[in-house]
């Protein structure tokens, strides 16, 4: 019979429980604060590593590759924790990302740090998804709007502080020291696992499975497709022969995973994970939300330096405000969804954050920094009502031998939506911006021109006009998600009684 008792026992008093319990949250913080930070401290740093090590052509690297790595590991490591147990896969996911995050510090070149940047992300893809899964672990129902709660906040004071301190340890310090200042935190994170962490006892096979083809096969699939989305319209043109070759390589390897995956024991993409309704829709619209991600986090911040004329501190204040709100009202969610459900919760989210993305076209031309700043509270505030009772609801669907794997694809179909966003809204933007320019350049030759001052004003209002495509693209995004809830999603998630 399958136990969805907490991941903590202890024998002792109750008091003692809680800071036991109490321990492994704070573990689970600084586990995810790692990789918070590391998705805004390195932008910063970036015109000194390139200054230090050249190599400015593939700098971006330094992004996707993290990204693809911790993208492509994600389901594995979802089901490895279902097998072993999050402990030994948390564990060994924070001494990759430490690994890596020392050897990016001894860095000799630019490939050097990419390559190391990749082994961060192999340990990242533990970290973001097994922290999500311990934390449905710890806490009943009832009681998990807490720890996602702090979690969020994690990120909410990761997106405020990650820059600034980037910044500061660039320009004081040295660039290393972004990579270096894991160490400590990581290794607090791993004496507080592996001192308290003590998962319960449950029935195993005789012997445990491990699906290493279909491993392997999922890693390479999505290595590939990732790679031909990431590099499309950038590094080469869509209809280039790279492109051509990503993509139809990538297919080819989709169908070897397919035919993998059916054939396997215990695989790591199982099929169960579509062909449950709630799974799948939350999957669905978790895929659309990480592609409507795109348009504030990417594009916003040239919107504000090249339309606003404002400098990158403000324009990144611009940005961040969005994770104080959603994070408050994350928290708040869970009396709203106790009320109506877990669906209808997100559907008031989503369908809010359509509403707001439609209005960021309407804004005056050039406007007040203001502006876009109480759109941006705005969508964080209504985004929280919807990502937070999802991922609480289709975790509280499944039982501890499940949780992993659910919480794993949910996440990864959120990371593959940015991806793809990032490909087709900046295809959106270059396609506008020629439109109006006559074909003048894409959006980030035009902005470096709009710095250095060379730029007529004609060439702000097509920037404009560039972002507000892609926010117009991001309202569709969010409102295909509320279709896929509204016409997919149970309106009452079958809850498993624990």
């Amino acid at each position: 019979m399958e136990r969805t008792t907490p991941a903590i026992r202890d024998g002792a008093a109750r008091g003692r429980g809680t800071r036991t319990r109490g321990a492994v949250v704070a573990a689970l913080m600084l586990a995810m604060a790692l990789a918070a930070l590391d998705a805004t401290i390195v932008s910063t740093a970036v015109p000194q590593i390139v200054g230090d090590l050249g190599g400015f052509s593939v700098f971006s690297w330094l992004f996707s590759g993290y990204l693809l790595a911790v993208t492509v590991t994600l389901p594995v490591y979802g089901k490895l924790s279902d097998t072993f147990g999050r402990k030994p896969v948390l564990v060994a996911g924070a001494a990759v990302f430490l690994l890596g995050s020392l050897l990016c510090a001894g860095a000799w070149n630019m490939a050097a740090l990419i390559a190391f940047r990749i082994v961060q992300g192999l340990g990242g893809g533990a970290l973001q998804g097994t922290v999500q899964t311990l934390a449905a672990d710890l806490y009943p129902l009832a009681e998990r709007p807490k720890i996602q709660a702090r979690l969020s906040t994690v990120w909410a004071v990761s997106a405020v502080a990650g820059p600034g301190l980037g910044g500061v340890l660039a320009a004081y310090a040295d660039w290393r020291w972004i990579f270096l200042v894991n160490l400590p935190i990581g290794a607090a994170a791993l004496w507080l696992i592996v001192r308290h962490l003590h998962e319960p006892e449950r029935e195993k096979s005789p012997r445990a499975r491990v699906d290493w083809a279909g491993a392997l096969a999922v890693f390479a699939c999505g290595g590939v497709l990732l790679t031909a989305l990431v590099q499309g319209g950038v590094a080469w043109s869509w209809g280039s022969a790279p492109s051509l070759t990503l993509l139809g390589a990538g297919l080819a390897l989709a169908g070897v995973v397919v035919w993998v995956e059916r054939r396997a024991a215990e695989p790591i993409i199982p099929g169960w994970v579509w062909r449950r309704r709630t799974i799948a829709a939350v999957n669905l619209a978790f895929g659309a939300l990480g592609l409507l991600m795109v348009a504030p986090s990417v594009f916003l911040p040239t919107y504000a330096q090249s339309v606003l004329g404002l400098g990158p501190a403000a324009a990144g204040l611009v940005l961040c405000v969005w994770t104080l709100t959603w994070s408050s009202s994350a928290a708040l969610s869970q009396h709203v969804y106790r009320r109506i459900g877990f669906r209808d919760t997100a559907l008031i989210g989503i369908g809010a954050a359509t509403l707001v993305l439609l209005a960021f076209p309407f804004l005056p031309y050039p406007g007040s920094w203001w502006q876009p700043m109480l759109l941006m509270l705005a969508l964080g505030a209504v985004l929280g009502l919807f990502q937070l009772p999802l991922i609480i609801g289709v975790q509280s669907t499944v039982g501890w031998s499940e949780r992993g794997t659910t919480t794993a694809s949910v996440l990864f179909c959120r990371q593959t939506g940015q991806t793809l966003g990032a490909s087709l809204f900046g295809a959106v933007a270059n396609g506008v911006l020629a439109a109006r320019l006559g074909g003048a350049g894409d959006l980030e030759s035009v902005t470096r021109a709009l710095n250095s001052g060379t730029a007529p004003e004609a060439t702000r209002r097509a920037i404009a006009d560039a972002v507000h495509a892609v926010y117009l693209g991001a309202a569709g995004a969010a409102a295909l998600a509320f279709l896929v809830l509204l016409w997919l999603a149970p309106r009452r998630f079958p809850v498993l009684t624990e």
